[in-house]
């Protein structure tokens, strides 16, 4: 029986590898052999988790024509994968990925540091803060004393808390977009309401139009459900959505979703301004298509600047915009509250399709955002946030110029993401290398489709000071590595790749 689960085409394969590619190596730089380049390409790919575990790769002469290489070098590669332990075969079930014994898999996202790497890692892969204290506390305290009534009931209020629910609407409309508490449902983060919203609306094999770059999670969530993703090309630096592309993309593909963030985009830190949100509604509503807005970084406004009204508000029918928030950036990650706001026939759908999911959000946490959204607690800890969140960018950015001077990126005025070009280094490589020294950060091909973004890494705002000045340091470390190839990284362009 064969042992693998999936399979990767020799085309797929081929552009992935592709990506890979850095800038020519200079004088001196160790030029590893065809083979060795090719096998040290599929092993970091596995390692990202790129090309999953259990995927079965082309055979040796399918692989060699995708590549323009002879059928020896591809033999080879399989051969030294098969001796690391990253490769296992079966005569006639053919070779599928795999790690060595005592290696921990691949994480597919951004997942948080294991508990026990804290004090020796600096962890730049999760773009989240601290509990803003003593808001968390008493939240907490305030949601127990709100909890007795509660606790004569079932529990599952698969729509959320109405009073939750009423406090949500009001925060629409002291905005400028009037909402009901009808249209409102309450759900476990962010990640549970864009899931929902997939499952509802888009069916595997759907195509859902993203931004590119875009959220890694969010884009790995909409793989697994099999959506086909559409990648729609960020305007250049910081200036938000480049609109004729998505005209473009939504005429002639027609997805059945389009997924953006428009408020201080993650990775890049853009803020999309009125014209463009009207633009895209607009372009959207004309292709049928339906706009999922992600709001969780919308609190985050760092810089003294006025921020530009809501897209649901260029959606007055609301047959068009839904729109995900989210306590987990503005507050603590911890707090597993996010939301949705929807036309009430979209939201009673999404409550209906709930009850073969979860049933409902944790009530006591629900009661903890009630608390802080209808007392000064919010504002209060959303300050504490703004303030934490501006010093560790300042501090990262004066790091990054002194250490790493050739890396280039355009200072976002909020969210919590530094969007970062490596010098023309790899970007997996600098994240695979860079846990070597001490550093964990996440590779730009994390944030694209088919392996987009290669030569870049995103460094988030969660640590600052001497903290901030050594992550530094250790990028600069493992730069140096990568450059050189001393790391066990590959420099320069691969003599595989057609």
């Amino acid at each position: 029986m064969a042992q693998w689960t999936s399979a990767v085409g020799s085309a797929q394969l081929a552009r992935l590898l592709t990506s890979q590619q850095a800038r020519p190596a200079g004088a001196g730089t160790r030029r590893p052999p065809a083979y060795r380049a090719l096998a040290d390409g599929i092993r970091l790919l596995v390692l990202e988790g790129r090309v999953p575990v259990a995927a079965r790769l082309p055979a040796e002469r399918e692989l060699a024509v995708a590549l323009s290489v002879s059928r020896t070098t591809v033999a080879a590669a399989y051969e030294a994968l098969r001796g690391e332990g990253f490769l296992e075969s079966r005569r006639g079930a053919g070779s599928w990925t795999a790690v060595p014994a005592g290696n921990p898999l691949p994480a597919r996202g951004l997942e948080p540091l294991p508990p026990e790497a804290v004090g020796s890692m600096i962890d730049l892969g999760c773009a989240a803060l601290p509990a803003p204290e003593p808001w968390l506390t008493r939240a907490v305290q305030g949601a127990l004393e709100e909890l007795p009534p509660y606790a004569h009931t079932h529990g599952d209020y698969p729509a959320g808390l109405p009073a939750l629910r009423a406090a949500l609407a009001e925060r629409y409309t002291a905005r400028g977009v009037p909402t009901m508490p009808e249209q409102i449902m309450v759900t476990t983060g962010a990640m549970g309401a864009i899931d929902a919203i997939c499952h509802l609306f888009a069916g595997r094999g759907e195509r859902i139009a993203v931004e590119s770059p875009s959220y890694a999670n969010i884009l790995q969530l909409m793989r697994e459900a099999g959506a086909r993703l559409v990648p729609v090309a960020m305007a250049e630096g910081l200036r938000g959505w480049d609109l004729d592309r998505w005209r473009q993309v939504l005429r002639d593909a027609a997805p059945r979703l389009a997924y953006v963030v428009a408020d201080f985009h993650n990775p890049t830190g853009a803020l999309a301004d009125e014209d463009q949100r009207r633009g895209l509604v607009d372009a959207a509503r004309s292709a049928g298509t339906v706009l999922v807005v992600d709001e969780t970084m919308s609190e985050l406004r760092l810089d003294d600047l006025t921020m530009p009204r809501p897209a649901c508000a260029f959606d007055p029918a609301g047959a068009t915009v839904i729109t995900v928030g989210s306590a987990s950036k503005a507050f603590w990650a911890g707090m597993r509250i996010g939301w949705v706001r929807a036309a009430p026939d979209v939201i009673r759908s999404l409550v209906a399709a709930r009850a073969y999911a979860d049933l409902g959000t944790p009530v006591l946490e629900q009661l903890a955002v009630n608390w802080l959204l209808t007392t000064a607690g919010w504002q209060e800890a959303v300050d504490l946030r703004r303030a934490q969140a501006r010093d560790n960018r300042d501090a990262l950015v004066a790091a990054v110029c002194r250490e790493l001077p050739g890396w280039e990126f355009d200072v976002p005025r909020g969210g919590l993401t530094l969007w970062v070009r490596t010098g023309g280094l790899s970007g997996s490589r600098l994240a695979e290398v860079g846990e070597r020294v001490g550093v964990r950060v996440p590779s730009g091909p994390r944030f694209g489709v088919d392996g987009a973004f290669e030569g870049y890494v995103r460094l988030p705002f969660t640590v600052g000071g001497a903290v901030a000045d050594e992550a530094a340091v250790r990028l600069a470390a493992a730069a140096r590595l990568v450059e050189t190839g001393a790391g066990g990284a590959v420099q320069g362009s691969y003599p595989f790749v057609a």
